[in-house]
């Protein structure tokens, strides 16, 4: 039996995972950000996209399986109770393009190292968990009435993080 790490045996360096394994939680922090909300609608938004993650730890995709599971082991896994700690960037602008730009990195990388139904399921669940994430919690109104399901700022990031993983 190798002692050789899940990441080498898919191909990738420890920097390179570290990108892949890291890049879903900026993903939702991100997507959360895009707007400022009330504490209760930001963990409501944090619990969907850990949803999404948690999701995917049976995904068929050996890559995006291995990623969740690796990315529950460091944040907190929310099946078993444990709870990430909930980020807000103080300059979210900054925060998304930065994540922006990892996910153009990351889709350089798994265009070159990945195969790809790996890297189209992977890049398709950044997507998914941004839209549960911008879709958990309405922004604006009174009481819930004139509430804006996704709100601009959200869409323009979900719609961004779209054409970054774009071939």
């Amino acid at each position: 039996m190798s002692d050789e790490p899940l990441y080498s045996k898919l191909g990738f360096t420890d920097t390179e995972w570290g990108l892949l394994v890291g890049l879903p939680q900026s993903v939702l922090t991100a997507a959360s950000a895009a707007t400022p909300d009330s504490a209760r609608k930001t963990r409501a938004e944090n619990e969907a996209g850990r949803d999404e993650i948690s999701d995917a730890r049976v995904s068929p995709s050996p890559l995006v399986a291995a990623v969740a599971g690796a990315l529950l082991s460091e944040v907190g896994d929310p099946e078993l109770g444990e709870e990430a700690p909930v980020i807000e960037p103080g300059d979210p602008i900054g925060y998304a393009q930065d994540v922006l730009q990892r996910a153009t990195e990351a889709n350089a990388l798994l265009a070159a190292k990945a195969e790809q139904a790996d890297a189209e399921t992977y890049k398709h669940w950044l997507i998914e968990i941004a839209e549960s994430v911008v879709g958990a919690a309405s922004t604006g109104g009174v009481l819930g009435i004139g509430a804006e399901q996704v709100t601009d700022s959200e869409r323009e990031f979900r719609d961004e993080l779209a054409k970054a993983l774009a071939d």
